[in-house]
């Protein structure tokens, strides 16, 4: 069984896309910023961008009854590999023990200059 999560933004109908797609036990997390509407969160601070965005997909995920303790992937996106460092700090205390596969990558641009990362991610329920 197919669900599609939506978060009912602007973009998922330019676009679309769905915030999040569910089958059977697994999730996967479109692209999420640190953005709201318009607003983007946290602007020149990659440490706040990169916290709002893993508990904006949290949030995703418990909307759906995953946690990330259900994350089994994420894919990061960052304008600016020089601050990897940073990301992964964050990363490292928000998934603790989780420890889940990640892809890092430095991309030239995202969709609004003030946005410094981008993060997708997996989750796989064992039982649900």
């Amino acid at each position: 069984m197919r669900t599609n999560w939506s978060s009912n933004t602007r973009w998922e109908e330019v676009f679309g896309y769905s915030r999040a797609v569910q089958t059977g036990n697994t999730i996967e997390v479109s692209g999420t910023t640190a953005s709201e509407g318009d607003k983007v969160i946290g602007v020149g601070d990659i440490t706040l961008q990169t916290e709002y965005v893993i508990k904006k997909i949290e949030h995703t995920l418990l909307e759906a009854d995953f946690s990330l303790k259900d994350v089994v992937r994420t894919r990061i996106f960052i304008t600016d590999i020089s601050l990897w460092e940073a990301v992964a700090k964050v990363h490292s205390y928000l998934f603790e023990d989780i420890m889940p596969a990640c892809t890092l990558v430095e991309v030239s641009k995202l969709i609004h200059p003030d946005l410094l990362i981008e993060i997708e991610a997996t989750a796989i329920k064992e039982e649900l």
